[in-house]
């Protein structure tokens, strides 16, 4: 019996010895220990492809706290263009004929409100993070920068705002859909990000109110 003791302490040093080091707290700035990754829903098709573009007319549900539905037009804007309401904590894309497609966000929280009218002037998808200074000022621990992946605070997909360093983008705390939490970007879950990117263009035109 002691043998036996003995060779299970061995191999249970030996496990110990060989197992990776896992992330300490202090590593783990974005709270992403122990999240798992979800895989991504399965696009509509058509035709053998995902099918989103002008046109589509499939809305579906989404799959964050806030599910994405097609309502009335708070505004009158033109079709393909996107108002985003930071009181309701809304992000609508205009559909044409008084109807709009509604999503949910996460929006700046307080000192970090603002308006303003813009285009879409670049889209990346998995996009890398570069903190901008004034970020990096406020938290010192923040890399200059992480590359796109799941572990990215801008999750899957980007659409960036004219000249501003604000985006629309994904986030992988679905939880915080719905408040205000963010420094001045908009944030959406991963689900809803892909449906809207695959829905704009660049150009496309963002009144923020």
């Amino acid at each position: 019996m002691i043998r036996i003791l003995a060779a299970l302490t061995v191999a249970l040093m030996v496990l110990a010895a060989i197992a990776p080091a896992r992330a300490t707290m202090d590593d783990d700035f974005f709270n992403f220990r122990g999240r798992q990754q979800q895989p991504m829903p399965m696009q509509p098709m058509q035709h053998g492809y995902p099918y989103y573009g002008p046109g589509s007319d499939y809305f579906g549900g989404g799959g964050g706290p806030i599910p994405r539905e097609r309502v009335s037009a708070p505004v009158a804007l033109a079709p393909g263009s996107i108002f985003i309401s930071t009181s309701e904590r809304r992000l609508y894309l205009i559909l044409g004929n008084g109807e709009a497609l509604r999503y949910g966000i996460g929006v700046g929280r307080d000192g970090f409100h603002w308006t303003g009218t813009h285009h879409v002037s670049a889209k990346r998808e998995w996009p890398g993070w570069t903190p901008p200074a004034e970020m990096r000022a406020r938290r010192p621990e923040l890399p200059r920068y992480l590359a796109g992946g799941i572990e990215n605070p801008l999750g899957a997909r980007a659409l960036y705002l004219g000249s501003t360093l604000y985006r629309i983008h994904g986030s992988n705390e679905p939880e915080t859909i719905g408040h205000a939490v963010s420094s001045g970007c908009f944030r959406m879950t991963n689900e809803d990000v892909v449906d809207l990117y695959n829905r704009v263009s660049v150009g496309t035109l963002v009144v923020v109110r």
